[in-house]
């Protein structure tokens, strides 16, 4: 079940996120959201889910140029080139995770969680674009992992 947050948004606490294209689209909002303001992209985020089509992974993966300049000329979403490009390119890597693990799940349960998730946060700067330290542990505790805040 997803909480609702006025300050936070929409994140999963009580139980997992129901499959991978949500825990993609999690991962995206964890993107968009580095830097800016929670409300801004809380009152934002519905017209990125049309714009990314549901987040649904498999239809962003064979997002091309020619989409990246449609999103970049949407009014209704936040316009970041980088941040735009970073969630193809996660597309890309969710498809390789579930060739190789079955689902983002597994991956996720095959991660090193000791030490407050510091080996799943590298694991995760180094599978995903702009995943820094700060952004994983954001998105760990948005899809519901046990991370201790600080």
């Amino acid at each position: 079940m997803q909480e609702k947050n006025p300050r936070t948004g929409w994140f999963y606490r009580d139980e997992l996120p129901p499959d991978d294209d949500a825990y993609f689209e999690n991962m995206a909002r964890t993107v968009f959201q580095a830097g800016l303001s929670w409300q801004l992209v809380a009152d934002k985020w519905p017209d990125f889910k049309i714009a990314f089509k549901d987040f649904k992974i498999d239809v962003v993966v064979d997002f091309d140029a020619e989409d990246i300049e449609e999103l970049l000329a949407n009014p209704r979403i936040i316009r970041n080139r980088a941040k735009i490009e970073s969630v193809l390119v996660n597309a890309i890597a969710f498809t390789n995770i579930r060739e190789e693990y079955g689902s983002f799940r597994n991956f996720m349960d095959n991660l090193d969680k000791s030490e407050n998730y510091r080996y799943a946060r590298k694991a995760l700067s180094k599978k995903f674009s702009r995943m820094g330290p700060k952004s994983a542990m954001i998105f760990l505790w948005s899809i519901g992992e046990d991370v201790e805040h600080g």
